[in-house]
């Protein structure tokens, strides 16, 4: 049983705080098990305050209490009350501003959960975002209460040589007892998530960047001795980030130092504090032979979005949680035109759409679909969703569209004048662009309100006579929890046509001549005509992904042929021959119901010919194209999902084009096979994706020779991503090396968490018969740590999200495992807890045998003793 019904938070009841906390004096007495905290508050009544009087209350969790004093005398008992989740005091001044101290104790040594101040090995850092402040001090914990802050860290100098804080450093001084002092100030006034201190054993990468304006910034990047060589990437990726900004938005960094720690045990990616971001290591330490092209990319993609954050959430942060996309939906934008730039713009528009459809979509179609700007939530941890990041960042991308570059330029110009300092909202930053453009987008603001993915289906009229073609779309989007009825967005479509020959089509549309053109969609059904046409064109519809929709239009193998082809839209030429992959791996699905020998449609294969033989490019793009529709994505296409025929035909289909392709991807496997260790051009990552990309065909052959060529690769290979990647495919196959190569894998890295995180996924994502035993094994191992939230992601986590073939076996072993997981996770880390349910909430989408069973292990996590808040929203909506 839950201790008590958690309480639901609600958009509607907003209301703004009755009291202001203009500046906060911290003062920190460090030590693992018994931190001393004294918070000295100037506090003043909200004038936009409704009450006449009203009682202060402060949010606090999990701290003991020393003292609290109002003005310089200590506070009565009958003064004040303290709960499990605040601090009231009965009588706070009302017509005056005053001062309030308060003096309370933590254990960060207990915080296993790693919000608020905590131990990291042997570092203490904090995470206040969402609400980890209040297990700091009593506060107004909430994004509306800006307050600047000077804070002072006092600390065994042995221990803890290095003290950070947020802002400039204004002090230091030696203590007897071998303890030191450091005085930070942060001239900017901020929410308290944005606060942070680090306290540790750590050495710094230093560098510099001078601003468009002149100024020269301190970089800083704090990391473990051993990790000092692998900060590089690191700092180079801020520069890149730091001069993009400047380029691309005209924002400069406001601070003479910004600083970056690396921290083994954090529950999110990284974290924006004002000056001093706090990073996972996953997303800071890299080197050639240690970290893939992939991992090389992220951390410049993360690092670029904390750095972002410093104009996009924190100089204008968001006025309640509700907001969060306000801030971060438009810095995963920003991070996404970023990396574009800096890689590949179609690889990376692919890779973002990819991940979109294959997971967020999933969101949107279950128990946990919500808008963008939710309405209600019961733990805000919960509100870090792929709906809120990734779909909030289509949003943007849809404003970006609509608008041009330069007029959504000029709208967010506007937005960073006019709220500098503010805590605002999603309809804020609307208006901004609305007001610098002088249109109105009153209909576009639903999709910040409305969950759901909208369906828009198309159908094609050709008028030969008069060389018209009229397109009518419809748009719907299916009911939702508490949606049932929705009403039209405004969606743009960019639309291309194509000639017979391939070529673009130029064409009339409203009466001007046009080779692509974005349409308006705005009502449930709408018509498009264009004119001047030569002939029968083959339409290009939603080019580059124009709107995060499900576009439903018949088309032919043939067509989808021509389009992978011949499609100058990168990203619907991609897309083309994964509908095409799709198609056929249907069509393989209704041969296996229907009990009929499998056989590949030869235009299929043809078309993939034709993909390999198009060499030079982009080569990571050429990659791109080979690859078949994941799994997940396929399921989400099936009104009932058929764990085991969707494995079998995707399977049948990656073996005979590896049977009916296999000269080409050995020749081009041998034409791109060299060592270009710590090479990460463009070329170089291009060269390695398309060889491993071979190699990943090849070895469907389970011949001596493919699997004599990927242990030959595995051993000889310099570089993390060639060895990685022969190693994945060794695992996925039946390689009769395939545990002394793990075992080989294991030692040669057991000493680098972030190599071995990426051993303990590839063993629970095989396809391999054994997995689930490997799983349950790999749980006993003496690397695994369930304290750790990467070594939980990488075993747990991926088992359960990346491998639905053996986490949906039949008989329900993957189901009771991950709820075991889950439960025994609730008394340790509630957040990490509650991101594994979700691989329970996709039940309905079943069959009747699996939906009992992972309803059962639902059933069984809610019914749970002291169950966290966080899981039980999860949990408890995944059954509703």
């Amino acid at each position: 049983m839950r201790d008590a019904s958690p309480q639901t938070v609600y958009l509607k009841d907003y209301t703004p705080p009755e009291y202001l906390i203009d500046q906060i004096e911290l003062h920190f007495e460090l030590d693992e098990q018994r931190t001393r905290v004294q918070a000295r508050m100037n506090v003043r009544r909200n004038p936009h305050s409704s009450a006449d009087s009203v009682a202060l209350k402060l949010w606090g969790e999990e701290l003991q209490l020393l003292s609290i004093a109002i003005d310089g005398r200590p506070l009565q008992e009958n003064e004040f009350v303290v709960g499990d989740e605040a601090l009231i005091v009965h009588e706070a001044p009302q017509d005056r501003p005053f001062e309030i101290l308060i003096e309370n104790l933590i254990d960060p040594q207990a915080n296993t959960a790693l919000e608020g101040l905590y131990l990291s090995s042997s570092m203490l850092c904090t995470q206040c975002e969402a609400q980890g402040f209040r297990k700091i001090t009593w506060f107004l914990d909430r994004p509306d209460v800006m307050s600047r802050f000077k804070t002072t860290l006092v600390a065994d100098k042995a221990k803890y040589p290095v003290l950070l804080s947020n802002g400039n450093k204004t002090g230091s001084g030696e203590l007897e007892n071998n303890r030191h002092w450091v005085s930070w100030e942060d001239p900017f006034a901020k929410p308290c998530y944005l606060f942070a201190l680090v306290a540790g054993q750590l050495a710094c990468v230093a560098d510099q960047f001078v601003t468009m304006s002149g100024r020269r910034i301190d970089l800083q990047i704090f990391v473990e001795q051993h990790n000092v060589d692998k900060c590089g990437h690191a700092i180079q990726s801020l520069k890149n980030a730091m001069r993009w900004d400047e380029q691309t938005y005209g924002l400069e960094y406001d601070l003479d130092l910004y600083m970056i720690v690396a921290v083994d045990h954090f529950n999110m990616g990284a974290m924006e504090n004002k000056g001093l971001n706090v990073f996972n290591t996953k997303f800071v330490l890299a080197r050639p032979d240690t970290a893939t092209d992939s991992d090389y990319e992220h951390i410049e993609g993360v690092i670029g979005h904390e750095y972002f954050h410093n104009w996009s959430g924190n100089r204008v942060t968001c006025r309640d949680w509700f907001q969060l996309s306000l801030k971060e939906g438009f810095t995963v934008f920003r991070d996404q035109q970023f990396s574009g730039d800096m890689t590949s713009p179609a690889v990376k528009r692919i890779e973002d759409v990819n991940a979109l459809r294959t997971r967020q979509f999933a969101e949107d179609a279950g128990p946990l679909a919500h808008p963008v700007r939710p309405e209600a939530y019961i733990e805000i941890n919960n509100f870090y969703t792929l709906t809120v990041y990734e779909k909030g960042a289509e949003v943007v991308r849809m404003l970006h569209t609509l608008l041009g570059a330069a007029g959504f330029r000029m709208g967010c110009d506007l937005y960073f004048q006019r709220h500098d300092g503010q805590a605002v909202t999603c309809e804020d930053f609307v208006k901004a662009l609305e007001d610098a453009n002088g249109v109105e987008l009153g209909q576009f603001r639903r999709w910040y309100s409305q969950a759901g993915t909208p369906v828009v289906t198309v159908e094609q009229d050709y008028d030969a006579a008069n060389g018209r073609l009229q397109l009518t779309l419809r748009q719907s989007c299916p009911p939702t929890p508490n949606q049932p009825v929705k009403q039209p967005l405004h969606i743009p479509v960019k639309l291309g046509l194509l000639n017979a020959d391939g070529s673009p089509a130029t064409f009339e549309f409203a009466g001007q001549p046009h080779t692509e053109v974005t349409l308006d969609l705005t009502a449930a059904e709408q018509s498009f005509n264009f004119g001047n046409l030569a002939g029968k064109p083959v339409v290009s519809l939603l080019r580059g992904f124009s709107a995060p929709v499900t576009l439903q239009m018949p088309r032919s193998l043939d067509e989808l042929a021509f389009l992978l082809s011949h499609d100058s839209d990168t990203f619907n030429r991609w897309e083309a021959g994964q509908q095409l992959a799709t198609q056929a791996i249907f069509q393989l699905i209704d041969s296996i119901e229907l009990g009929r020998p499998l056989q590949l449609e030869p235009i299929v294969v043809d078309a993939y010919r034709r993909v390999l033989a198009d060499a030079g490019g982009d080569l990571s793009y050429q990659a791109l194209l080979l690859a078949l529709p994941e799994e997940s994505y396929l399921s989400g296409q099936m009104p009932v999902i058929d764990v085991e025929a969707v494995h079998q035909a995707r399977e049948f289909v990656k073996k005979t084009l590896a049977e009916n392709l296999a000269e080409q991807f050995l020749e081009l496997y041998r034409q791109y096979h060299r060592d270009e260790s710590g090479c990460f051009d463009a070329g170089a990552v291009g060269r390695r994706r398309l060889k491993n990309a071979c190699l990943s065909y090849l070895c469907k052959l389970e011949t001596p020779d493919s699997h004599r060529l990927a242990e030959q690769q595995f051993r000889a290979a310099r570089n993390m991503t060639d060895q990685i990647s022969a190693l994945a495919a060794i695992v996925n196959s039946r390689h009769p090396d395939q545990d002394d190569c793990l075992d080989s894998f294991y030692r040669q890295w057991q000493q680098e968490a972030l190599v071995i995180d990426k051993w303990f996924t590839l063993q629970a994502t095989s396809s391999m018969p054994n997995t689930f035993a490997k799983v349950q094994n790999l749980m006993r191992h003496p690397a695994f740590d369930m304290k750790t939230p990467n070594r939980v992601r990488a075993l747990v986590g991926a088992f359960s999200q990346s491998n639905p073939l053996h986490f949906h076996a039949a008989n329900g072993e993957g189901y009771r495992f991950l709820a075991d997981r889950v439960i025994e996770l609730n008394a340790l880390n509630p957040q990490i807890a509650s991101r594994m349910v979700s691989g329970l909430a996709q039940w309905r989408r079943y069959d009747a045998n699996r939906q009992s069973l992972m309803k059962q292990e639902l059933q069984r996590i809610v019914a749970t003793d002291h169950l966290s808040k966080d899981v039980y929203e999860i949990a408890s909506k995944s059954l509703a």
